[in-house]
């Protein structure tokens, strides 16, 4: 059986050079107990002063930090044996280990939504949910490291079985190979043949292009790929520097956006019923449907409006695997020439269509059936609205063609001007995230290498560039720590999300050839359990409090979403960083306080999910 020592014990052995008797040991664990319990008995009032019960010291570095790890940890738990009242939270029974909130068919059902929509998202459904931690199933195993944790994972760690496998179609069992406890998908010695690479080559070469590593000069860096199937596609864009996201309904079993997510890739759960998808208007660079789903000739077109909305300037539309000589084909042909899309290319089963560059072109339309949105429909927060019928954000100063965008990720003065934001504000953000981030790989480093001999003297190890796949940035204001995990090289993706009320900032960083959405931190997020290896939110807590949230549910939530062995890195003022301290002894949490060298009262809360077994 593996035994792994507490990492607070074992820098104990660290700072003795060997390791300590455990009467010596026990004794100075009691020593401490004693000494807490006679300070707080002295005090003038109970044990009520969270913040005055111990003067921390500024914490700069590792090295410094380091020396303080086994105080902290002591401090934490005479902290929550203290309080009698506090009890953890027990674990959700077998059944929740894939659990998604708002995704309850059933209870949809009873409450009336039907026609589709009860496979849609409703929150208000099922609010009264018990308080539980998801538990990872018994054989669940931490996902391999980037790169070959893209093309491989486990096979206990999705809800997909042999027989589903082995009963699915032969597009499944060329993407895939199942083996024993291991699921293989496309494979860079091209000993697995999926198409993906040809496809995408095809698509390239359908806009005009030589090549797929041509698309950034056509001005593509970011594809939503609905009905994204494994994610191979996505994972082959990738290679290419592009960000493509995956996104699929919901599903009990096998599901497209748990296997991404698994293999590391962008995914949210998302579809086209009767609601708006959670991304502002123009923002994506190319949609990708192949054999997706999705009935675009449905609703009046509404689907295909929606999408045309999400879709910038010039952008494209690639829809594989339906044929316009049906009914059902000419339907979506009349219905494209109405939003102003050109079809520009056809290859057997493979159409690509381009969306028109001059917005007068809907104020012409003579077929126009479809009208423009007036400007109180125009949507600033599309945070699952109902689907609107008429097209939008024509007259924005955000209409600017995809192939007008500049070879790089650096957005330009004019653009922030367009965002409404300054140069110094957004210039400002993006520095103090570039030393935040290096503050944070150097915080994590004692919870990464607990197990690793070290002696005193040793350089500090840092973390392995791909010592995380993704990371997810809950209050990500301009994309600042977005743009410092390109600069320092890490082997990561970061999915941006802007809170509902917010500033609404999720526009400018999409324009930024990042990838992002707007939702709301008093709901569940739209994802599965397990699916993120980091949490980062800079000021998140503060701003629930504000809109009368509940800190417990929130990070519950992030106890549900983050792996285990994943990190969660909190930054806000003294009081809702000490208020959520407590919630982390309940879920378990390694957590620690870290003070700022700024003369502020904001603090760090850095914590690490355990790998629990029940």
């Amino acid at each position: 059986m593996d035994v792994r020592i507490p990492w607070w014990l074992y820098k104990l052995q660290i700072f003795s050079g060997h390791r300590p008797p455990r009467d010596w040991l026990l004794l100075c664990v009691v020593s401490v107990f004693v000494l807490v319990a006679l300070l707080s008995s002295s005090s003038s009032g109970p044990f009520n002063t969270r913040t005055a019960s111990v003067t921390r010291e500024v914490y700069t570095n590792y090295r410094r930090l380091k020396e303080h790890t086994a105080s902290d940890y002591i401090e934490l738990k005479s902290f929550s044996s203290g309080n009698n009242d506090l009890k953890g939270f027990k674990f959700c029974g077998k059944e929740r280990e894939d659990y998604v909130p708002c995704y309850n068919v059933s209870a949809n059902l009873l409450a009336g939504y039907k026609d589709g929509e009860e496979f849609d998202r409703h929150c208000e459904v099922s609010q009264d949910q018990p308080h539980c931690l998801v538990r990872p199933p018994r054989d669940y195993k931490t996902p391999l490291s980037w790169p070959v944790g893209r093309d491989v994972i486990w096979n206990a760690n999705v809800k997909i079985s042999k027989d589903q496998f082995l009963s699915s179609g032969s597009m499944t069992k060329r993407l895939m190979l199942l083996e024993e406890n291991q699921i293989s998908f496309h494979s860079d010695d091209e000993l697995i043949f999926d198409g993906v690479k040809d496809h995408s080559r095809q698509v390239a070469e359908m806009i005009g292009l030589g090549s797929d590593a041509e698309f950034w000069q056509a001005g593509v860096r970011t594809v939503l790929d609905i009905g994204c199937g494994f994610g191979s596609f996505g994972a082959h864009l990738l290679s290419l520097k592009l960000m493509a996201v995956c996104m699929a309904a919901y599903e009990l079993t096998g599901s497209q956006v748990q296997l991404s997510l698994e293999r590391g890739l962008p995914a949210i759960i998302g579809n086209f019923i009767s609601r708006k998808l959670p991304f502002p208007s123009l923002s994506y660079d190319m949609i990708h449907c192949a054999q997706c789903g999705v009935s675009w000739d449905q609703k009046d077109g509404m689907f295909l409006i929606e999408a045309n909305r999400i879709l910038k300037p010039g952008g494209y539309f690639v829809l594989h695997g339906t044929s316009l000589s049906t009914e059902k084909g000419s339907m979506i042909e009349e219905l494209t020439h109405k939003i102003c899309w050109t079809l520009i290319g056809r290859q057997e089963e493979t159409f690509v269509w381009q969306k028109t560059i001059d917005p007068q072109c809907y104020l012409s339309n003579t077929q126009g059936v479809i009208p423009v949105c007036r400007e109180e429909q125009e949507d600033t927060h599309s945070y699952y609205q109902p689907l609107a019928s008429c097209i939008a954000m024509t007259a924005s100063e955000r209409w600017v063609p995809v192939q007008n965008k500049s070879s790089d990720s650096h957005i330009t003065p004019a653009e922030l001007e367009i965002h409404g934001v300054q140069q110094n504000e957004f210039y400002e953000d993006f520095e103090s995230s570039k030393s935040a981030l290096r503050n944070y790989w150097s915080l994590l480093t004692p919870l990464i290498f607990s197990d690793h001999p070290k002696r005193p003297g040793d350089e500090d190890p840092l973390p392995p560039y791909n010592m995380i796949r993704n990371v997810m940035d809950m209050n990500a204001r301009f994309g600042g720590l977005n743009s410092a995990f390109l600069e320092a090289g890490k082997s990561a993706w970061v999915m941006n999300v802007v809170p509902f009320k917010a500033r609404n900032t999720i526009p400018l960083i999409l324009d930024q050839g990042f990838i992002g959405v707007l939702h709301d931190w008093c709901e569940p997020f739209p994802t599965y359990p397990r699916t993120y290896d980091m949490l980062h939110a800079n000021g998140l807590l503060s701003h629930l409090i504000s809109e009368g949230c509940s800190i417990t549910n929130l990070l519950l939530e992030m106890d549900r979403i983050l792996r285990p062995e994943g990190w969660v890195v909190l930054s806000d003022k003294l009081g809702p960083i000490e208020d959520a301290r407590v919630i982390t002894t309940q879920i378990r949490w390694e957590a620690r306080v870290i003070d700022l060298e700024n003369d502020s009262d904001q603090r760090l809360l850095v914590c690490q999910k355990p790998f629990v077994r029940k």
